[in-house]
């Protein structure tokens, strides 16, 4: 262990076991810091990687009682199959401890209900009511009355209604989906029972403590700006969202049964719990102490309090790296809310109470964030995937058909990093075949099969051919390369990362290409300079294969470790160093198995054909476990099926849009929306009309000015925090992660429709 590697805690997003792992929640949540862990690892960093199963709160007792089942069945049944679906995806929860000691950390997929988490969460509470952080307060809430006259407290997501901010419908009890709001339950218009519509429900009093986050106001300000050039922009744009409306006291308790008790031996307090959300986000100090407690205690050399390592600020100052992997409708409880418990928790551990003042860690507390690399949503079909929707490609099935890595390649390639993304099935095909297999595996597969036809030696067939004054030139190029790969994911820009890893195949397919080195093979004479320089080439495909099974280790585990053995490499890819992807002097080694390619080409008709088997089968439209949807046909009682990833529009509702020419006049900033312009455009009106547009991370103001742009003129107006937006501009990716508006380039007069 070398004296500069850092203690490095990858905390990732506790997943409901309510249900199945979708595509959304693996590119939003659980891929990202998987590929983080390997890079970290092979850095040669120690890594410590924390997560589980969120097993309290009301997604798990909604569908216990939409299931007729306990809420541990639930739990139970959805924590088993999640944790195998991510381990059969090549998410590292495995080994517990890293496989070069407990030294260098390892990895922990915990459940919320473990003993531990419950006793430790329960100790958190006492100290931190002890320390005069907690108020108990009055506060209003839907109550259901039964026909029996007998009824029960709603908590947030047994109901529904009309968002209070954007006017939604469909909005939980808690925060709208449509525009990420949250608010108390009693905000909601038009409220519903979630499981009984037809019932009554009235608003009550009911005690509840709140949390001070009051109290910790300036030193979260002071901490956000401190982020500001390391947060990515929709971290910066939430916190600040929430840090402008002044933070107020939060319940921490709530009326449900299925949750941790509170530790109060008042009977007042019967049938209350502690609230999901004060208890799930302590869930990674929690993991880490249990990892240490039953894992690494006779194997660390600080035993069951190894993981302070992780945690705790050391005496000279030095702080572990703590990197929080979520989706962005969770950056607020990780950069607000689960910093101000940390403080707190700080605050309460050196003896002090609430009328003294907060301050930011120092030597000896817990550790705040160092970074939330928080992502977008991953769509599907345009609409955002959901569990309590089953509207979702689940992980599961997806697996039992195709290759892990295709689909981490994927999910990498159209990573949601600053914008959201699509998961459709043309284009997951057509991505595997026309780049994973054409440039990356075709290259590998080219080395291989041209290497077989060499004369073999003992070290291998390509050993002698190498020259130094030849490959320098390709030596140079892939150190460049490292370096961008290496800045990249350092930067969580793992779109970028993998880009380039793209690239260095790509180069390689070019070497061999410029090389010919066929041309030489037929004759055998490799005298001459030309065939010398050739060989050489071909040889140092070589290198460039072993370079790419390391560098593309933390995206494709499976293939490079495949790859890995086909250049004749010994053990794991994963436990090689990092910087051995650019040894020059590695001697050169071949393996005599069978040559086959890293990857088989699909086939998009096979899979369509598969996925529509899937809807006609009726015996498996309920299970959970399948990847289609069914829908209703507007204007027909008729149930029709859709693919999931496609979505057909009848030619009569495409016939409803209508497509205008317009001009843009002027573009201002959305006084209340960090992320959105006010567009004013020329529609050829005498009024014109104004549309927000999200386009604040792709264009300067003056770049848009004057632009004549495509829009939807019939799109019907609805209000984006506080501003009416009268229609939608076009606009496109350009696989490069930026967005761009889709123009005019002629003069066309204004409100021309565009057919």
């Amino acid at each position: 262990m070398t004296s500069d590697s850092e203690h490095v805690l990858i905390c990732v997003a506790w997943p409901y076991a309510n249900g199945p792992l979708h595509l959304g929640h693996v590119a939003g949540c659980y891929l990202p810091p998987d590929i983080q862990a390997r890079f970290e690892r092979a850095k040669g960093n120690r890594v410590l990687m924390v997560s589980g199963s969120d097993e309290h709160g009301t997604p798990i007792t909604v569908s216990a009682e939409q299931e007729g089942v306990s809420p541990q069945e639930i739990v139970d049944k959805f924590h088993k199959i999640n944790k195998k679906a991510l381990l059969n995806l090549g998410c590292s929860w495995e080994p517990t401890i890293d496989s070069r000691g407990a030294e260098y950390g390892g990895a922990l997929f915990n459940r919320t209900t473990h003993l531990r988490h419950k006793e430790i969460v329960q100790e958190n509470f006492v100290k931190l009511m002890e320390a005069g952080l907690f108020e108990r307060k009055t506060m209003q809430q839907y109550y259901e009355i039964n026909s029996d006259g007998d009824g029960r407290f709603l908590p947030d997501r047994y109901v529904e209604g009309e968002c209070p901010k954007c006017g939604a419908d469909g909005a939980r009890g808690d925060q709208c989906d449509e525009c990420g709001a949250t608010y108390e339950s009693i905000e909601l218009l038009n409220p519903k029972s979630k499981m009984n519509p037809d019932a009554k429900i009235e608003v009550r009093d009911t005690d509840h403590f709140f949390y001070r986050l009051d109290l910790f106001q300036e030193c979260l300000e002071n901490h956000a700006a401190d982020k500001q050039k390391l947060w990515k922009s929709n971290v910066r744009a939430m916190t600040k969202q929430w840090l402008d409306m002044g933070l107020r006291p939060r319940a921490v308790t709530r009326d449900l049964s299925w949750g941790i008790p509170l530790p109060l031996d008042d009977e007042e307090w019967n049938g209350k719990c502690v609230y999901v959300w004060f208890e799930a986000v302590q869930g990674y100090n929690t993991c880490a102490q249990i990892w240490s407690e039953e894992y690494a205690k006779d194997l660390h050399p600080d035993g069951v309090d190894s993981w302070k390592n992780w945690w705790h600020i050391s005496e000279d100052g030095k702080t572990p790296r703590h990197l929080y992997f979520l989706g962005k409708d969770n950056i607020p409880f990780h950069t607000v809310i689960w910093p101000a418990l940390i403080m707190g928790l700080n605050h309460a551990n050196n003896g002090k109470n609430a009328t003294q003042m907060i301050t930011l860690p120092n030597s000896g507390d817990l550790a705040l964030e160092h970074n939330v690399p928080a992502m977008e949503y991953l769509m599907l079909s345009g609409g955002q995937f959901s569990k309590s929707r089953k509207h979702a490609v689940w992980l599961p099935s997806f697996l039992e058909r195709f290759d892990p890595d295709t689909l981490r390649y994927y999910l990498s390639i159209n990573m949601p990093e600053n914008h959201d993304t699509d998961f459709n099935w043309p284009d997951f095909v057509e991505k595997i075949n026309s780049e994973l297999i054409a440039a990356y595996g075709n290259f590998t597969h080219r080395v291989m099969t041209l290497g077989s036809r060499l004369p073999m030696k003992t070290s291998g067939p390509f050993t002698g051919f190498e020259v130094q004054e030849f490959s320098r030139v390709h030596q140079n190029k892939l150190e460049d390369s490292f370096k961008s790969i290496t800045e990249s994911l350092q930067q969580h820009r793992y779109k970028e990362a993998l880009r380039t890893v793209m690239t260095v195949s790509q180069y390689g397919n070019q070497i061999i290409q410029a090389a010919e080195p066929w041309k030489y093979m037929k004759s055998g004479d490799y005298s001459s300079d030309l065939a010398r320089k050739s060989m050489s080439d071909l040889s140092f495909g070589w290198r460039i294969c072993r370079f790419l099974a390391i560098v593309a280790q933390p995206f494709l585990p499976f293939s490079s470790q495949r790859l890995w053995e086909n250049i004749g490499q010994s053990g794991d890819v994963s436990q090689v160093s990092w910087h051995s992807a650019i040894d020059w002097e590695e001697p050169m080694t071949w393996s005599n198995g069978k040559i086959e390619p890293l990857f088989k080409r699909l086939d998009l008709d096979e899979i369509m054909a598969h996925e529509q088997s899937l809807i006609s089968n009726k015996e498996h439209t309920t299970d959970v476990g399948h990847s289609v949807k069914g829908g209703k046909k507007k204007g027909s009682g008729k149930v029709t099926n859709e693919v999931e990833g496609i979505t057909y529009v009848d030619f009569n509702d495409f016939m409803k849009v209508e497509l205008k020419v317009g001009k843009i006049i002027s573009v201002e900033d959305h006084p209340n929306a960090d992320k959105l312009y006010v567009v004013k455009l020329d529609d050829g009106t005498d009024n014109g009309r104004t549309i927000c547009a999200g386009l604040k991370e792709y264009y300067q103001p003056n770049e848009m000015v004057n632009k004549s742009v495509v829009f939807v003129a019939n799109l019907k107006p609805r209000p984006l925090r506080g501003i009416t937006s009268e229609g939608m501009m076009l606009a496109a990716d350009d696989n490069n992660g930026n967005v761009v508006l889709v123009t005019i380039d002629s003069d066309i007069k204004t409100g021309s429709t565009v057919r």
